[in-house]
């Protein structure tokens, strides 16, 4: 279902550490529902946890996913 309530933004709050298939597929969903803008807020080299992340900040925000 469609929800026609015009462009909506979506916040997702995430460490995609590493990006896999269930984040894309996340993604995929949040935009055939909404049909708006998506905005993730990261972490930075590390995780909440306080690890370090297998990719730096740059390449886990990279936009080619």
């Amino acid at each position: 279902m469609k929800l026609e309530l015009g462009k909506l933004a979506v916040g997702i709050i995430a460490e995609y550490n590493p990006f896999h298939a269930g984040h894309a597929y996340q993604i995929a969903q949040i935009k055939k529902i909404c049909g708006g803008e998506i905005v993730a807020v990261m972490s930075g080299n590390f995780t909440q946890r306080g690890e370090p992340t297998i990719l730096d900040q740059w390449r886990r925000s990279a936009q080619d996913k």
